[in-house]
């Protein structure tokens, strides 16, 4: 599957013929001036929770691509409000779509929106396609309940914040590789701002010395997982 790093939680995946772009936070990271939204294409847009930096270009992307968003069924329906057209809210739960299935599953976390307005339940997502399977947290802490992702799929790979504070740090980031039981991980939710900067050469070593492999893309790059 193809994978691109847009920056922050960022990221899309081209997956069933269909782009799938996570968390659209792009025009307002001064680390991703380089990225063009008007330039990004996307099918579907995937929002984890209703936080501005998982959310802020969302509007301007589905405007712009006519893709349909998916999300809790609160974020969604404000996100209609500010003039998303297609849109289809979730709640814990899983629903097929044309690229694959697609599961809904919770996340330790908070979710409201920009105005202070109810955000429904934070998530992940796990899909389930004919291409491959992987798993995104969302923003969260290190939680039990990931020990469940292994009975959707098995998982190519899982794309897992390290930054810490708001979410897992690499050390409980290695401890979710193990109860998802999936070894190939994406780093996200990193150096975005100062209490998610982390010391990369260090991430690195802890998830070596777990014998897990961490792919940490460059902002705008693309790899194949």
């Amino acid at each position: 599957m193809q994978f691109t790093y847009y920056g922050h939680s960022c990221f899309a995946v081209n997956v069933g013929g269909k782009k799938l772009l996570f968390d659209p936070f792009i025009s307002a990271n001064s680390l991703a001036q380089h990225i063009d939204i008007q330039s990004i294409r996307a099918d579907y847009i995937l929002v984890s929770h209703g936080h501005g930096d998982h959310i802020a270009d969302v509007v301007a992307i589905a405007d712009n691509t006519g893709a349909t968003v998916i999300g809790a069924f609160e974020v969604v329906n404000w996100l209609a409000n500010k003039g998303v057209k297609k849109t289809h809210g979730m709640n814990f739960g899983s629903y097929g779509f044309d690229f694959g299935r697609l599961s809904f599953v919770p996340a330790w976390h908070s979710s409201s929106m920009p105005d202070g307005s109810y955000g429904g339940n934070p998530g992940g997502f796990v899909v389930v396609s004919a291409d491959g399977n992987f798993y995104y947290s969302g923003d969260t802490a290190l939680m039990m309940d990931m020990q469940l992702i292994p009975h959707y799929a098995q998982l190519d790979f899982a794309v897992l914040p390290i930054g810490g504070n708001f979410t897992m740090d690499a050390t409980d980031a290695v401890k979710a590789a193990g109860f998802i039981k999936c070894d190939k991980i994406v780093g996200v939710h990193y150096n975005t701002f100062p209490p998610v900067v982390v010391d990369v050469n260090k991430v690195k070593d802890i998830f070596k010395m777990a014998d897990k492999e961490l792919v940490l893309p460059a902002i705008g790059e693309q790899v194949d997982l």
